[in-house]
């Protein structure tokens, strides 16, 4: 599996070789929990989440990811924001460095067995309370920040 390393404002990141456009999920249950997953590529705690492929719609996308990841069926509730700050590179150990295009979704579960996948090392179901505390890249904390904030429209970036 090829290993990546996120950079953010950083000038020691590589130059970007690719643009991918990618959906993420902030999946939250009945008792206000956010569904996340330590990726085995960096191990980082992440949302949900992936590239979108030709025949996926965005919200199809997370939903397709979020199945892939977790094993988890879910309906897209919202829209969190788009993230799209040139400042985050993403270098993948195969070469690519990629500048990632994101847009966040929420949702909630309708079915499916929470199942780990290739693409991760853990599963949790996370109170809010726990987040601080996860290792974390920074641009997941602000897809975070927006969803369990109060705001009145989609964070735009």
């Amino acid at each position: 599996m090829s290993r990546r390393t996120e950079y953010y404002d950083d000038p020691a990141a590589p130059t970007p070789n690719s643009l991918v456009v990618a959906a993420s999920a902030v999946v939250i249950d009945d008792e206000g929990r956010i569904l996340l997953q330590r990726r085995r590529d960096n191990d980082l705690w992440a949302l949900p989440g992936g590239c979108m492929e030709m025949t996926d719609s965005l919200p199809g996308t997370a939903v397709r990811e979020v199945k892939e990841e977790t094993g988890l069926d879910v309906e897209i509730t919202g829209l969190v924001g788009t993230y799209t700050d040139p400042r985050h590179v993403i270098a993948y150990s195969d070469g690519e460095v990629r500048r990632q295009f994101n847009v966040c979704f929420r949702a909630r579960v309708t079915g499916g067995e929470l199942t780990i996948s290739d693409e991760s090392t853990e599963l949790r179901w996370v109170d809010p309370s726990e987040l601080e505390k996860l290792p974390m890249h920074h641009t997941q904390r602000l897809r975070l920040q927006h969803a369990l904030g109060d705001r009145e429209a989609p964070y735009l970036g």
